[in-house]
């Protein structure tokens, strides 16, 4: 089983984002092998709400437990300024469900327009 992690997140509108992490055992602090697993992440401005951005999401090192997610320009553009709640969770090969991170985004208006 993974570790669970609370990680807040800023976002700028208007700017690419990419987020790293690298995902540990419960027990030890040991890298997770994530060889066979699938990531999925999104954020909500809060739990229950239906207006939903997923960003896309990937495993860049599966023996050292990285993955990365992150958001185009375009997409960050469409979000609206303030706080928003995302998670991240790993999609086991029996399609168990485990929540590895989880936290607050923070999205920064943009001002320059190009």
């Amino acid at each position: 089983m993974a570790a669970v992690y609370v990680s807040n997140l800023v976002i700028n509108s208007g700017a690419t984002f990419q987020q790293q992490f690298n995902i540990e055992g419960s027990t030890s602090n040991a890298a997770t092998d994530l060889t066979g697993y699938h990531i999925a992440a999104q954020m909500r401005k809060h739990a229950g709400a239906t207006g939903v951005t997923t960003f896309t999401a990937s495993i860049t090192d599966a023996d050292d437990g990285a993955i990365r997610v992150g958001l185009s320009s375009v997409t960050t553009a469409t979000l609206k300024p303030g706080r928003y709640v995302y998670d991240v969770e790993l999609i086991l090969a029996d399609s168990t469900i485990e929540k590895v991170h989880y936290g607050i985004v923070t999205v920064n208006p943009e001002a320059t327009k190009v």
